[in-house]
């Protein structure tokens, strides 16, 4: 039986000399898009951050970074993902909180609800989701869900070494010379920079200096301009994939905007996440040939050195147990198995459809 191409696809720690497909994929990313940097020296200390991180054998200090890749079936690195182990590690991490104020008169019989928001801190210390990259040629594949979803099988791997709270920031409505409408009514009030510019320095996560110069009171949204109001919670067309995947894991990006675009901010619970809640520990033996695809599992080998998660058709159990996994010699050789390897396997749930039955 033909291999599914999907099957292909390997998600693996990032290494050093993934700098040059990390420089590439930077370049291609949009202004605000991605968290990382369009700078070969900063990529180049990030990918150094990480493989320490995943090297490490100390107690989690939580400013740990870890970048992941996934490669296709020829060994190309297509996409990327990252966490950051605590936002906010070394100073608060700011965003801004939906509320409804309600105005009341007594005198006048009248009360109104009006929109604000409220400049906090409330998800300093949270494990954010970073570095979400694909190429578009592959965004139509499963490789994205691979890409997204894997790392929370390795933040629930080593649970101790993370937050029990997810967050991530998805970038707001700009175009492509970097106008940003929220920015332009909010931000440059008080900064005397362009989005981009504010943009490169904060790197995505540094934040710090926006309470410096930012208002402490209510932003009340009736009183900036329209096209500002609208973009509040709106996505860039680029971010829509990745953000659908993290919503159908269970993240909720009701209550918080970015500082910055006004962008979404999701977050949610480590352990009610769908790839989380339905992941079990499993064996594996060898399978003569793979079924065909009427559902998705992921497969990970949660050794945090050479963490390593690949897609296979779900059903793929042995004859003796369902908690043996029978891969195919190719998946069993990408994901580099011992005959006695424990994996962690979890269902895969795409949009508009109920997770697998896994025992």
């Amino acid at each position: 039986m033909p291999t599914h191409p999907d099957t292909a696809y390997l998600f693996r720690a990032a290494r050093p000399e993934d700098l040059d497909a990390f420089e590439r994929m930077a370049a291609a990313s949009a202004v605000g898009i991605t968290t990382l940097p369009e700078d070969r020296a900063q990529l180049a200390e990030r990918l150094a951050r990480s493989s320490a991180a995943f090297a490490s054998g100390d107690d989690a200090s939580g400013e740990e970074i870890h970048l992941f890749v996934v490669e296709d079936g020829e060994g190309r690195v297509v996409g990327s993902s990252g966490i950051a182990a605590r936002a906010g590690f070394h100073e608060r991490f700011f965003s801004y909180r939906n509320e409804m104020l309600v105005h009341t008169s007594p005198l006048l019989g009248t009360s109104n609800r009006v929109h604000t928001l409220h400049l906090c801190h409330d998800l300093t210390g949270v494990t954010l989701l970073t570095s979400f990259y694909i190429e578009p040629a592959h965004a139509g594949t499963l490789a994205p869900q691979l890409l997204s979803r894997a790392r929370l099988l390795f933040i629930a791997a080593f649970a101790e070494r993370f937050s029990d709270r997810i967050a991530a920031e998805y970038p707001g409505l700009a175009d492509d010379n970097g106008r940003c409408p929220f920015w332009d009514a909010v931000g440059r009030r008080f900064f005397n920079m362009d989005y981009p510019q504010v943009e490169r320095i904060s790197g995505g996560r540094h934040k710090a200096f926006i309470a410096e110069l930012l208002p402490q009171a209510p932003v009340y949204v009736p009183l900036l301009p329209e096209e500002a109001q609208w973009a509040i919670g709106q996505l860039h067309p680029v971010s829509e994939l990745p953000f659908a995947i993290l919503q159908d894991e269970g993240l909720e990006a009701d209550t918080y905007v970015d500082v910055f675009d006004g962008g979404p901010v999701a977050e949610g619970r480590l352990a009610a996440l769908r790839t989380v809640a339905g992941a079990r520990r499993c064996g594996w033996q060898a399978a003569a040939e793979a079924p065909a695809a009427g559902g998705w599992q992921l497969v990970a080998v949660p050794e945090r050195g050479d963490f390593r998660a690949a897609l296979v058709p779900a059903g793929m159990h042995s004859g003796k147990s369902s908690d043996t996994l029978a891969l195919p010699a190719a998946t069993a050789q990408r994901l580099r198995l011992a005959p006695d390897t424990v994996l962690h396997a979890a269902p895969l749930a795409l949009s508009g459809t109920a997770p697998e039955d896994t025992p």
